[in-house]
Formats: C-alpha cells, sequence, structure tokens
C-alpha cells in the first residue's frame, strides 16, 4: 500500500494515541499537524525553514494549483515535490472546500461543480474524476477524494443531500485512481446532525479507504459543538487507520482534538495570524504589531527555542512589521510554526507518559483563545 497505519501507543484514559503514517516520502510520527503550503509554499518561508521548524508533512491545495501554475506544468516538472524542492510527504486535499465556499460562484449538480475562478472569473468544471486527475499529476503521497462540505448552519435535509452525494463521489474517486504510489483519504460529513455523521463514516468505511478525515467542522461552529460531533464520529472510525481532522488548528483545539483521537491536523491559522502581526504563546495570542510593545526589548516568548526568538525582540519584530518590511512577517511566521509543531511534540511526551490528560488541564488552565 501506498499508504499505512501503525498504532504504537494508546492512552489508558483518553482516546488519544500514538502512531507512524508510512508513505513513499517518508514516515510522520503522529499526532501531527501540516502547515499548510496553499500554492505549493509555506507562505514566507523555505522547505528547509519549515523542516527546521519541525514539519514534517505538509498540505496542498489542489483548487489554487489547478488555477495556477495548473496541475499539468507541475506534472512535467516531475511532481509537487519536486517542483517546490520539498522532499517529505504532501497531503493535497480535494478543492471541495474552495470551491463550496465561493457560494454564489458555484453550480452543484449529480456530475460535479461549475464554478469560477476567483483570479479572473473563468468558468471551470470539478467533478470526482477531476480531482483525482489533478492530484494524480500533482503527485501527492495522500490525495483527499471530492466531497460536498455542507456549511454551518445548514438544515438536516441539506446535510443528509451532501453526505449521500459524498459517499457517491468517494466511489466515484476510488474508481477513477490509477496511481498506486499515491493513497486517497475519505472525508466524513454529516454537518451538526449525530445521525448522519453515522451515515457517512458507516458509508465510506464500507469502501475500505486507508484514512478517514472528519470535515464540515471549525466551519463557524462554537467549539463545543465541534467537540461534541468529535465526541460522537471518531469511535465510529477504524482503530487501525489515521483520523483527520480538517481545517483546525489552534493550540486548544489541537490539545482537545489528540485527546479525542485524533491523529492529524492541518489550518492556516499560524501563518495566517503571523502575517497579521500576531503570534501564539502559552498564554494566548500576543500581537505584536500592538504600539504596547514598541519598547519591549523581550523575545515573542520568553524560553522559546525557535530561530525568532534566539535573536529578535518583540520591539524589532514589531518596527519591522510597521515599516512594511517582510522580515517581520517571516519571523513571526517562524515563530507560530514553530510553536504549533513544538506543541505536538509535547502533546506526544505527554502520551508516551501517560499524562495526556494532565497536560490538556494545565495547557488549557494557562492558554486563553482571545
Amino acid at each position: 500500500m501506498a499508504v499505512s497505519f501503525t498504532v504504537t501507543q494508546r492512552d489508558s484514559t483518553s482516546r488519544a494515541r500514538l502512531g507512524i503514517l508510512h508513505t513513499l516520502h517518508g514516515t510522520v510520527e503522529t499526532p501531527v499537524f501540516m502547515p499548510v503550503g496553499t500554492q505549493a509554499t509555506v507562505k514566507t518561508m523555505t522547505p528547509e525553514e519549515v523542516q527546521e521548524t519541525g514539519g514534517e508533512i505538509i498540505l496542498s491545495n489542489t483548487y489554487h494549483l489547478y488555477l495556477r501554475p495548473g496541475h499539468e506544468l507541475v506534472r512535467k516538472a516531475g511532481g509537487l515535490h519536486r517542483f517546490m524542492h520539498w522532499d517529505g510527504p504532501i497531503l493535497t486535499d480535494s478543492g471541495g472546500f474552495q470551491v463550496f465556499s465561493l457560494g454564489p460562484l458555484c453550480k452543484v449538480s449529480e456530475d460535479g461543480v461549475t464554478f469560477r475562478s476567483h483570479i479572473d472569473g473563468s468558468e471551470h468544471f470539478f467533478s470526482p474524476e477531476k480531482a483525482m486527475e489533478v492530484q494524480m499529476a500533482l503527485g501527492s503521497d495522500i490525495a483527499m477524494a471530492f466531497d460536498e462540505c455542507a456549511p454551518y448552519p445548514c438544515s438536516r435535509e441539506y446535510a443528509l443531500e451532501a453526505v449521500d452525494r459524498t459517499t457517491r463521489w468517494a466511489g466515484r474517486c476510488l474508481d477513477a485512481h490509477r496511481r498506486e504510489d499515491q493513497g486517497v483519504f475519505g472525508i466524513v460529513q454529516g454537518g451538526t446532525f449525530p445521525e448522519l455523521r453515522e451515515k457517512s463514516a458507516r458509508e465510506l468505511i464500507e469502501l475500505d479507504f486507508p484514512g478517514y478525515a472528519i470535515g464540515g467542522l471549525s466551519v463557524g461552529e462554537p467549539k463545543p459543538l465541534m467537540f461534541a460531533m468529535l465526541d460522537h464520529t471518531v469511535p465510529l472510525l477504524p482503530e487501525n487507520k489515521p483520523r483527520y481532522l480538517m481545517g483546525v488548528g489552534s493550540p486548544d483545539c489541537l490539545v482537545e482534538g489528540v485527546a479525542r483521537g485524533i491523529d492529524m491536523f492541518d489550518c492556516v491559522l499560524p501563518t495566517r495570524i503571523a502575517r497579521n502581526g500576531t503570534v501564539f504563546t502559552g498564554r494566548g495570542k500576543l500581537v505584536v504589531r500592538n504600539a504596547e510593545y514598541a519598547g519591549d526589548f523581550s523575545p515573542l516568548e520568553p524560553g522559546c527555542g525557535c530561530y525568532a526568538c534566539r535573536h529578535y525582540t518583540r520591539a524589532y519584530i514589531r518596527h519591522l512589521i510597521k515599516s512594511g518590511e517582510v522580515l517581520g512577517i517571516r519571523l513571526t511566521t517562524i515563530h507560530n510554526l514553530y510553536y504549533i509543531l513544538n506543541l505536538m511534540q509535547q502533546i506526544k511526551e505527554a502520551i508516551r507518559k501517560g499524562k495526556i490528560n494532565d497536560f490538556r488541564e494545565e495547557f488549557l488552565k494557562q492558554y486563553r483563545d482571545t
């Protein structure tokens, strides 16, 4: 198999677990956070810098790469790994979330989705077969099945239609997929309706994907509702396959997700807020561009081992950001990715020691997501 998964340790007091994800471009210890390289780059960072912060696997976006520079160009370049100079594993999303988030710019049918490019307004069509064609050309290690992501809030009727279509499309993705060196993960949908989550999981498990994602969460619903859906959905998924919670990356949600049995995460949050001059700390977010840090000569977070904190102060980084200097957002990005990836290492160590609940309690006591 192109992708396989081994559980190496289970926590006795929660659903948390350690595992190893095997791909042709290397193995990854889970639980893992995947930095997002939307357009074949983690914004402002070189691949070597991503690795230096602890990155093992990255996510790239099918929709964006299809539109620009085009999947055929990437194929001619030798695939996404060679094109972007990244030799570790890559997961590509299906493009479904981006297509459906276009709202009035897209039209859904049983065949697929017609949409207009956010770049130039040109019309395009994505189907399960097209999503597989693009991802096979990109050559990622893990490709995601094309699904319909229902918005929040939505009616039960809408969510049911999306679940049924997601199941049918999942089967078409498997039928169209031809790369033996690439695995395909299915995506469980169902909105905030527990019985629909059960239906979606049951139907996708019958298709026997090598891994399963939980989609349609972190789309605007309150966090307690997302956690309730995870509590209900995770036990439905196979114990011997990876579980991937899509689009979740705030530190508190990573801790809560791991405790509920999630193995893989991705999110643009760390890099996006970095470009706005905001960084993660153990006590919550710090907006370093604020005036109060103009004369603060301490690091972004005292004791942090990242390159930015070892060499620069809040005052200097604020000066760079206020001056429009690119180095400023490079440093905040380096810090945020290091923080998140180091947090995942701390979580893994807590699981190894059988202390994940203690870690969770202490972390959430200190961290404020404001």
